[in-house]
């Protein structure tokens, strides 16, 4: 268990290597990676890390005051803690942003990007700052994170099943839906913008995009492009 900004984070670790450090969605879990972490086992030493009150985390003191931008604290806590070296961060949704803010931040730290339908880009528009808010409420978070994860994911595979039945037992516990709807209500806010801050990322980046990603739709792909210009993959 790793002290950080962000509360108590759980790494589970596999394989031997180069280092390969996963990190989820909000509101899921490390565990999301399991399909594809045996094959990364066999060649890189792979660190899979669970956000606050996700997976093996624990919940924080104040989980209504994480935010996208302290989950990005908390990766930077979190690999200082582990003394890796450079390493291949691969990020999906929150996980893109602290992946694509570490790489800006701390150069020295990322060989390589792998962003999956990362936040942090893109013009929010008033409807998706009104989602954000509804959905920034705990309770609503409460109610529907269950519903939201079969709505986001379209394709109905042994995997998926395993990912929602995960979703539909953790929002019930402590702390749960207070940070995901803590990281919903952020995103809107300057500091989850990484438009500027990308610009200084040099490092090689893979973007990967679901084509029916109903939440960040695959036109936000292409703006994010934009900042990384030739780094970007």
């Amino acid at each position: 268990m790793l002290d950080t900004r962000a509360g108590r984070l759980a790494a589970s670790w596999a394989g031997t290597g180069p280092p390969v450090v996963l990190l989820p969605a909000s509101g899921r879990a490390a565990s999301d990676f399991d399909p594809i972490r045996a094959r990364l086992a066999a060649r890189y030493r792979t660190v899979a890390l669970d956000w606050p009150a996700m997976g093996d985390s624990p919940s924080p003191e104040r989980p209504e005051g994480l935010s996208a931008s302290l989950l990005a604290d908390g990766l930077e806590d979190a690999l200082e803690a582990m003394a890796l070296g450079p390493a291949v961060v691969i990020g999906h949704s929150v996980g893109g942003f602290a992946a694509a803010r570490l790489a800006s931040r701390a150069p020295a730290r990322v060989r390589a990007l792998v962003l999956v339908n990362a936040g942090g880009f893109g013009v929010i528009r008033p409807l998706e700052r009104l989602f954000c808010a509804v959905k920034g409420r705990a309770w609503v978070t409460r109610m529907i994170e269950g519903r939201f994860a079969r709505f986001h994911t379209r394709r109905r595979t042994e995997e998926a099943a395993r990912m929602i039945a995960r979703v539909d037992e953790a929002r019930h516990r402590p702390g749960f839906a207070e940070v995901v709807a803590a990281v919903w209500r952020s995103f809107p806010r300057q500091e989850s913008r990484l438009e500027r801050e990308a610009r200084g990322i040099r490092c090689e980046t893979l973007l990967v995009w679901g084509a029916r990603d109903p939440i960040i739709p695959v036109r936000a792909s292409w703006q994010t492009t934009r900042p990384f210009g030739a780094a970007a993959a």
